[in-house]
């Protein structure tokens, strides 16, 4: 194994996942955060680290598949098993990469088993309560329109909420009803939008250039907040829920429930599921799969009730 510093290792690994594989921010944040927490404990753990050195200047010798299953039953007694996945996928992501570049011989993280994980269903809203949901949004004020937009268009479209902020006002194609979408990876894809979004959006743009003279074929950012600014993916969050206590729906409701309530309508339409994985931008058929449960759930329910011999 090498001596160099893991933190110096961590930054070369993080850059390499920026650079190589177009890995955005959040995700090159996270994985730092969840390797420091790895380091910390093993710096802590370790008996080849007897004398405790800062978490980030000892070397790699320290780092042994015993120390990696230490870390998972630590893990175990306060994190789910989708966390502690996410986890020890951040390790075994940052070993391959060390025995890519020769740093390393042996990878200890790659005969560790990930915990079997629980497929949950996706929550989601039936036909009404969506159609109710849009409907209870007032338009009689700007910031009305605005928000009656914004999820005709999330819902239009399966737009996650970031692909949503980041949205600008040259994305749409109002003639040929496609927008342009940045997605996960800065990977790009063009996604049909309905007409009620596209009424949404050009009556919400009209009202903004009337009353706060932003032009309606600005170049900026699609949705502003009420200092004509970039709205964030917290503040849509937020304007969500405030939305959703007016109209006391019982489940509970978060900008993926739209994305899901999407892509179960779709499916349940009949939509190809190779489709509605280009609508959704999921790099795997696989992440796409979960919502089929849904569906066939549903189709249970409806065969057991109708048929006369079940």
């Amino acid at each position: 194994m090498g001596s160099r510093p893991v933190a110096l290792l961590i930054d070369l690994f993080i850059d390499s996942l920026a650079a190589e594989k177009g890995y955005s921010q959040n995700t090159c944040r996270a994985y730092r955060t969840d390797l420091k927490e790895f380091i910390q404990f093993a710096a802590e753990n370790s008996v080849l680290n007897s004398e405790l050195q800062p978490a980030l200047e000892f070397s790699l010798d320290a780092l042994d598949a015993l120390v990696i299953r230490k870390y998972l039953g630590y893990l175990h007694r306060k994190n789910k098993k989708t966390t502690i996945a996410r986890k020890l996928s951040a390790i075994r992501t940052f070993y391959r990469f060390l025995l890519k570049q020769g740093i390393i011989e042996n990878n200890p993280a790659e005969t560790i088993l990930t915990p079997k994980q629980e497929v949950p269903i996706p929550a989601y809203l039936t036909v009404d309560d969506m159609f109710r949901l849009l409907d209870s949004i007032q338009t009689d004020t700007l910031l009305g329109l605005r928000n009656r937009a914004i999820f005709e268009t999330l819902y239009s479209c399966g737009l996650r909420v970031s692909e949503v902020a980041g949205m600008n006002v040259l994305d749409i194609e109002f003639d040929s009803g496609l927008i342009r979408v940045l997605g996960k990876g800065a990977r790009q894809r063009i996604v049909p939008i309905g007409n009620k979004a596209l009424i949404a959006i050009k009556s919400y743009r009209r009202k903004l250039e009337r009353e706060a003279g932003v032009p309606a074929g600005d170049e900026g950012p699609l949705f502003l907040n009420r200092f004509n600014r970039r709205l964030t993916t917290r503040s849509i969050a937020r304007i969500l829920d405030k939305i959703v206590l007016e109209c006391s729906t019982l489940v509970p409701v978060s900008p993926h429930v739209l994305r899901h309530t999407f892509a179960t309508h779709m499916l349940d339409a009949g939509a190809d599921l190779r489709v509605v994985q280009e609508l959704l931008g999921h790099k795997s058929l696989s992440t796409t799969q979960k919502y089929t449960h849904v569906s066939i759930d549903r189709l249970m329910e409806t065969y057991d009730k109708a048929h006369p011999r079940k």
